[in-house]
């Protein structure tokens, strides 16, 4: 008499429905929007720590726009809302330092309806 055999399988999980598939560092900086943590990266050889407040499309690149809370280590005479290209971002990496939303951050700007991808609530 044998007993069959047991075997393991692998179900197959669907994609998400509901948008494009997120590279590597846009789950990350998704995640950081979600949990309202800053990233660190290096961007045009500078390096910067960045509070994320919006993840979108333009012309189908991932772009975010953030607040750099430090260049090179020090702290910019002016904090304002910048964009960067995700392309552009090297070296990302999630920290542990929470952020608030600024001001500056108009999250019905016109520029990103229907591009969003992940924002902050």
């Amino acid at each position: 008499m044998s007993t069959p055999r047991k075997t393991l399988s692998l179900g197959r999980v669907a994609a998400p429905a509901d948008g494009p598939a997120l590279s590597p560092e846009a789950e990350l900086i998704a995640q950081a929007i979600r949990r309202k943590l800053c990233i660190v990266a290096v961007y045009n050889r500078t390096h910067m720590q960045i509070a994320p407040h919006i993840l979108y499309t333009k012309h189908d690149d991932p772009f975010i726009d953030g607040v750099a809370v430090l260049r090179d280590g020090k702290v910019p005479a002016e904090l304002k809302l910048g964009t960067f290209k995700l392309a552009g971002l090297n070296s990302v990496s999630l920290t542990a330092e929470t952020f608030t939303v600024q001001p500056l951050y108009d999250p019905a700007d016109a520029k990103y309806e229907g591009v969003t991808i992940t924002k902050i609530g």
